[in-house]
């Protein structure tokens, strides 16, 4: 498995696979043809269906910017490697200089045409939960220490700045109120679930509107093409963040046990990566929310001090009341349902963790089992249910109302 800094990645939403990955793509293939005067970037599968509603369009003319740059999208070719595909032309007035395939294939990442990662980015010599569960119980280490073992200090200066970035970003979606960008017209709404107490409010009332409000605050800077976290991706990037902030609030936990809080629910999601997928288009919305709420759950349950068998069934119940999930943008914008889905899979990610501890003796289903069955089920979700937007809610929405 590769370096956590591949699922905490920091940059602009709103989403890792259609903005953050083309920008990735484009400074690639900028360096790589210096001498090339303007570009033409082809789109397909899911890139093509909803890459305007992402501003897939937009990011690739700002990153080749000041060279011109043609989008063109074309959901007719098939996508047989990955659906998140795109063709770069690179010319020097009407000479055609190069052309470059690229996949977009989740969190941020990207994999050229032809292109193998080479072997020294493979950190990680375990690839399962199994595996690193074994090895961290014959030398009596927690999963944080494992990745001090196999990334060194540095990676927790890494995860300090990335929990800097997670904070501020609910900070901002706190502060910050009005209508996201697109046709749907979206009304900012973390503000009202943060400062508008219950006229009877509970404890447990309350735990549940900060947490929402905390993940609809990380997702509404998202969709406004804010700054955020990948965790594992920008659909995704509320659910994590706000439960750590709110348990940090709640039981003063230190920024210490945070970073190795998030290294521990690194580790599940790198498991979910290397074995599976992070990427809606590929595996549907239980690949992304499914995947955070796995992670989040496991960064409670270092973070509340549970065994390592309980944290694999905190991440296990979470995963496996995701599957099947799909991923039903409507007008391709990463607003409804995505940002409520987070605020639910934070609440769902507390539940596992409380459920891990008191049954995890009675589990009978190991996380690599469940991973294998997510990536299974998602690839045999129908096209329509993976980021096309053209089944869900997105094909009933009326959104030609709105036009």
């Amino acid at each position: 498995m590769r370096s956590l800094r591949e699922i905490y990645r920091i940059g602009r939403g709103p989403s890792s696979s259609h903005t953050m990955g083309p920008e990735y793509a484009a400074k690639v293939v900028s360096e790589k043809f210096p001498s090339a005067d303007w570009f033409a970037v082809h789109l397909y599968g899911s890139l093509a269906l909803t890459g305007k509603g992402h501003g897939t369009d937009k990011i690739l003319r700002e990153t080749f910017a000041p060279r011109k740059c043609e989008v063109c999208f074309d959901a007719s070719v098939p996508c047989p490697v990955h659906p998140n595909t795109m063709d770069f032309f690179a010319f020097c007035g009407e000479e055609l200089l190069g052309k470059i395939r690229a996949y977009s294939v989740g969190g941020g990442a990207v994999l050229f045409e032809g292109e193998k990662p080479p072997v020294e980015s493979e950190v990680y010599p375990l690839n399962t939960f199994t595996e690193i569960s074994t090895y961290c119980k014959s030398q009596g280490m927690r999963i944080w220490e494992y990745v001090r073992e196999c990334e060194g200090e540095g990676i927790f200066d890494y995860l300090h700045k990335v929990w800097e970035q997670m904070k501020n970003a609910v900070h901002d979606g706190l502060t910050t109120s009005g209508v996201l960008p697109g046709r749907l017209r979206t009304q900012r709404r973390a503000q009202l679930l943060y400062g508008q107490r219950h006229i009877d409010e509970s404890a447990q009332t309350r735990e549940n509107r900060l947490v929402c409000a905390y993940a609809f605050a990380v997702s509404e800077q998202n969709a406004d093409g804010g700054t955020v976290v990948t965790a594992p991706t920008c659909g995704a990037c509320g659910v994590v963040p706000s439960v750590l902030k709110y348990m940090q609030e709640s039981r003063s936990f230190s920024d210490e046990e945070i970073v190795r809080a998030l290294a521990t629910g690194g580790v599940v999601g790198n498991i979910i990566k290397k074995n599976a997928s992070i990427s809606g288009a590929e595996c549907g919305c239980q690949a992304e929310i499914g995947t955070a709420c796995s992670m989040a759950a496991a960064a409670l349950g270092e973070l509340f001090g549970l065994g390592i068998d309980q944290i694999e069934y905190a991440a296990e119940v979470a995963m496996e009341h995701h599957l099947g999930l799909t991923c039903d943008p409507i007008a391709g914008l990463v607003q409804i349902p995505c940002i409520e889905r987070n605020a639910v899979a934070a609440m769902r990610a507390i539940n596992a963790l409380s459920l891990a501890n008191f049954l995890t003796a009675s589990s009978k289903i190991h996380f690599d089992v469940v991973v294998k069955t997510m990536y299974n089920t998602g690839k045999d979700l129908n096209i329509s249910y993976r980021e096309t937007s053209s089944g869900g809610l997105a094909r009933y929405y009326p959104v030609e109302d709105l036009a």
